[in-house]
């Protein structure tokens, strides 16, 4: 029986750790073909810790002007209407007005102007065909539809759809007659209209999800559109995963007597005030005489590569340790070879594990505490002196992705500074619940969403 073959696209290195350090293509009888932007070296690194054999590097993808224009005029019409569907305001912050060259500012002001004056969703579709016809007049399209009858796969499967070189890649497959799947890759991806390519099938992290795909993408048949949750949560299911509790403590200088408030930060752009946050959790903790009983656990955002946290840490060495996440970060400036190395996700699920609580800004991270039931604080104030004067906490709140939320018990809110005490000194009591119903709206399958992804790949379903 001739063996199914898929072909993996994987334009950088975002979904690495989701789709091939998981169980999505382990242990499988189909023939794999990783489709990549990689260096060589980290495409051996990952034929080292996965079953991929064959990899086979994209060719350079130029964007034409028409090209650009087009996404881009897209993006922004669709934020408008984003916006409009939601009556959020918000929605318009993904679009970034800061551009340096004269010719870009020209461009980007005229889509700026054209954008909000395109009422009618019909006129977003015939920008969307537009588009569709320009990319197959793109080099790139042409060699990528000569890689693609060359190794014929069975499926093409994308690691997510933000790509803009995934755009003619994927209508090359479906000119062949290729099947064809991508992930909608996170929680709040949706509302901020940075789908690049069209697909023959969606997997989403839930029904609410799939509903937000009906709402900002009706074009899009709901029957295509597949509910399989996201094996970025099933890592905290495999025991393998935790560190044992002694080299852990000892690795970050941990003290095994006092239990550990994480304290996870955002990059810069979401949370600008990080370490002033960071600052205040200390000097709380001192003032309210709790030193005794908690430490601090700091795991920095993995792409914050700043160095903004050194002073806080200096300030505070014996409250405030620091696990750095582990990821690959060859060339600072070539985001395709950034992405997390398996002994990151260990330490991901171990931090989770050994912390009482965790203290952020609106992450993703209340979730993965809600993995091992255990509490989130997001931070609710402003800083008096504000890095950027214009940025406000009440603002990410207001994001259309926050508006999942059940109620305000989902989490526990740091709404002033000197609060941080009694919250702490509560926090025990607080019913983990209410986060457990909010993740269980914004994902589902969340142990077996490799199982479920593997069936609509048909894949064989039997993994250890």
């Amino acid at each position: 029986m001739k063996k199914k073959k898929i072909a993996l696209l994987f334009p950088d290195g975002v979904g690495v750790r989701n789709y091939l350090y998981s169980k999505v293509f382990k242990h499988t009888e189909s023939e794999l073909v990783l489709f990549h932007s990689f260096d060589s070296k980290t495409v051996d690194e990952i034929k080292g810790i996965t079953e991929l054999k064959t990899a086979i590097a994209l060719p350079k993808y130029t964007e034409s002007f028409k090209e650009r224009f087009l996404r881009e005029l897209i993006c922004l019409s669709r934020l408008y209407y984003n916006s409009r569907l939601t009556n959020n305001s918000t929605i318009l912050k993904n679009w970034n007005r800061n551009h340096k060259s004269i010719s870009k500012k020209i461009v980007y002001k005229t889509i700026e102007f054209v954008a909000p004056r395109i009422k009618k969703y019909s006129t977003i579709l015939k920008l969307e065909k537009a588009y569709q016809n320009a990319i197959r007049k793109n080099v790139f399209y042409i060699e990528a539809k000569k890689m693609l009858q060359d190794i014929a796969p069975d499926e093409l499967f994308c690691s997510h759809q933000r790509g803009i070189q995934c755009a003619p890649f994927f209508a090359a497959a479906s000119d062949l007659g290729i099947l064809n799947t991508t992930v909608i890759f996170s929680w709040d991806n949706l509302p901020k209209a940075r789908m690049a390519l069209r697909a023959d099938n969606y997997l989403v992290w839930s029904d609410y999800m799939k509903e937000e795909m009906k709402l900002y993408y009706p074009e899009i048949p709901q029957e295509a559109i597949h509910v399989t949750g996201t094996p970025q949560f099933e890592f905290y299911s495999d025991s393998s995963n935790v560190i044992p509790r002694d080299e852990f403590y000892k690795r970050y200088g941990l003290d095994p007597a006092k239990k550990i408030i994480c304290y996870s930060g955002d990059d810069v752009l979401t949370s600008p005030d990080d370490p002033k946050y960071l600052s205040d959790l200390a000097e709380e903790l001192i003032k309210g005489n709790l030193t005794n009983d908690y430490q601090i656990l700091l795991r920095r955002c993995p792409v914050d590569l700043s160095n903004r946290f050194a002073t806080v840490i200096a300030k505070f060495p014996d409250l405030i340790k620091e696990a750095p996440p582990i990821w690959n970060f060859k060339d600072k400036e070539n985001w395709t070879t950034v992405y997390a190395l398996p002994e990151d996700v260990k330490l991901l699920v171990s931090t989770v594990f050994y912390s009482d609580v965790v203290v952020n800004l609106g992450s993703t991270m209340a979730f993965d505490f809600a993995m091992f039931e255990k509490p989130c604080i997001f931070i609710n104030y402003d800083q008096k002196d504000k890095t950027v004067p214009s940025w406000t906490v009440n603002e990410v709140y207001k994001f259309q992705h926050f508006r999942s939320i059940p109620n305000n018990k989902a989490v526990v809110w740091w709404d002033k500074k000197e609060d941080l005490g009694t919250i702490v000194n509560s926090i025990s009591g607080h019913s983990i619940n209410h986060v457990k119903d909010w993740k269980n709206i914004v994902m589902t399958n969340d142990l077996v969403a490799s199982i479920e992804i593997r069936k609509k790949l048909g894949i064989n379903t039997e993994v250890s």
